[in-house]
């Protein structure tokens, strides 16, 4: 029997209950087509990033629009049709954004908690994997999974709710349902971290003088340059901590509700992302923070609360989760000054904490949807849903993917919007995945305390299946 058979993956590209609204794709259009409904932009930059070199590509008119096999492309290469002798980025992207990472899964730890959290290094040299029961370990990915740092950490309250690896890889911080980010040394000779035992865990304190109100902390990232710390709180307020002059440099009362979700656009680190219970993302421009005092601007679509956003790091576009059941993608030329009157679509004592979602609530629109596109198929619900872009070195951003409450993981092509792959193993919610900057290789973190490693094609070995364990229900938290 082979692994798809036995995974229960689901590897159709044609699924056409799961395609973008608005883009008109369908099985009967060529993989390299795009609806002028779609904007042409994205759809054009993304072609760019992930298309063979014409001429390695065709050889007769029309041919273009067929798949193009990885032979013909290197003996286009080796015969120089190109003029240059090599395979540009987009050509490597063409040819291992075919190569999914759908075999599997591997065993890469368990714990008696859930996971809520997985995430690679920029470089892919060390991943990171957070448990509910306080444990954080850092493994080596190129010394066979080795665990390179335990982290048992402090003042933890319910879970670990975020963690985020600095730049020079020196250093991890790690958030929970309290003001206080700690920030621990991964780049010591100590393998066990125990908080403030073995190793000393710095508290960063994200409240500001005078306010005695109590919040948590959602998410947490570092800029681009490892000197600032930006972070999303239950207080309906973003946070940017300055690490150099330790303290909190910035303020934002930036929603009408918990801000669930935050990050730097781009490199710059002058425009900040949002997303919100008030089922609105939005714009933050530093630069006008001081002068205006709001958002450079709201975008409006999700009919539910924002669980998680991540940027394509161009400043323009991004994706977000919403408990509305939805992946939305964004550009932010589309913005608005304002947000504008958003009608209640369901009950109001729906829940998405233990409740499904109400089923005459999916084929509900916004009246003022301002996103690129919609993608449907996964679950956002039970815990605060990840999704992210594809990587831009193996794939060109050709396919977003998303974390899943019906414990799968998914992926879909940003530009048709079809399901391209369900990864399916784990007995509870994913929270969290994450695909390697350079190998196509997925790993997958869930409730059911398992973190599965997917890849393609993988080792000689049968997949080492970590078998979750029956947990009993928890309490209801929005984490």
């Amino acid at each position: 029997m082979s692994y798809r058979t036995r995974f229960g993956k689901d590897n159709s590209a044609c699924d056409s209950g799961n395609a973008v609204e608005g883009s008109g794709s369908s099985s009967s259009k060529g993989p390299n087509e795009v609806s002028n409904d779609f904007d042409h932009e994205i759809a054009q930059l993304t072609k760019h990033r992930s298309r063979p070199h014409q001429l390695l590509s065709q050889d007769m008119p029309g041919k273009s629009r067929l798949l193009v096999s990885t032979m013909k492309m290197l003996v286009g290469r080796e015969s120089n049709h190109s003029g240059r002798g090599r395979f540009s980025s987009a050509d490597g992207c063409h040819v291992l954004s075919r190569y999914l990472p759908i075999n599997g899964p591997w065993g890469v730890d368990e714990s008696k908690s859930p996971a809520y959290v997985s995430q690679f290094s920029n470089d892919g040299l060390f991943f990171v994997a957070g448990f509910q029961g306080g444990h954080i370990r850092i493994y080596n990915v190129d010394k066979g999974w080795k665990v390179q740092k335990d982290i048992l950490t402090k003042s933890l309250r319910w879970t670990i709710t975020d963690t985020s690896l600095s730049p020079d890889q020196r250093y991890l911080v790690y958030a929970s349902m309290t003001p206080i980010v700690n920030i621990v040394n991964v780049g010591s000779s100590m393998t066990e971290s125990l908080a403030n035992v073995t190793e000393i865990h710095e508290g960063l304190d994200f409240s500001v003088d005078g306010d005695e109100d109590e919040f948590g902390i959602f998410s947490v990232r570092f800029s681009t340059d490892g000197r600032e710390l930006v972070a999303a709180s239950s207080d309906a307020s973003i946070y940017v901590y300055d690490l150099q002059a330790n303290k909190v440099n910035l303020r934002i009362p930036a929603h009408a509700s918990d801000v669930n979700t935050v990050c730097f656009a781009d490199e710059t680190g002058h425009l900040i992302y949002s997303g919100s219970d008030d089922n609105l993302c939005k714009v933050w421009d530093r630069r006008c923070l001081i002068t205006k005092g709001q958002a450079a601007g709201v975008l409006m679509g999700h009919l539910e609360g924002v669980t998680f956003l991540d940027s394509r790091g161009d400043g323009r576009y991004f994706i977000s989760n919403g408990k509305d059941q939805t992946t939305k993608l964004w550009d932010i030329r589309r913005m608005s000054s304002r947000a504008m009157y958003s009608p209640r679509l369901r009950d109001h004592d729906w829940d998405y904490r233990w409740m499904e979602y109400p089923a005459h609530a999916k084929t509900l629109k916004h009246p003022n949807d301002q996103s690129l596109a919609t993608y449907r198929g996964h679950g956002v619900l039970r815990t605060l849903i990840r999704c992210y872009f594809s990587p831009a070195y193996s794939t060109g951003q050709k396919y977003i993917y998303t974390g899943s409450s019906d414990h799968c993981v998914y992926i879909y092509d940003l530009v048709t919007g079809a399901q391209v792959a369900r990864l399916n193993h784990h007995e509870g919610p994913v929270r969290d995945c994450s695909w390697h900057p350079l190998y196509p290789m997925l790993v997958s973190s869930s409730w059911d305390g398992t973190i599965a490693r997917w890849e393609f094609p993988g080792d000689d070995q049968v997949p080492t299946l970590v078998r979750p364990r029956a947990r009993r229900r928890r309490g209801y938290y929005n984490y």
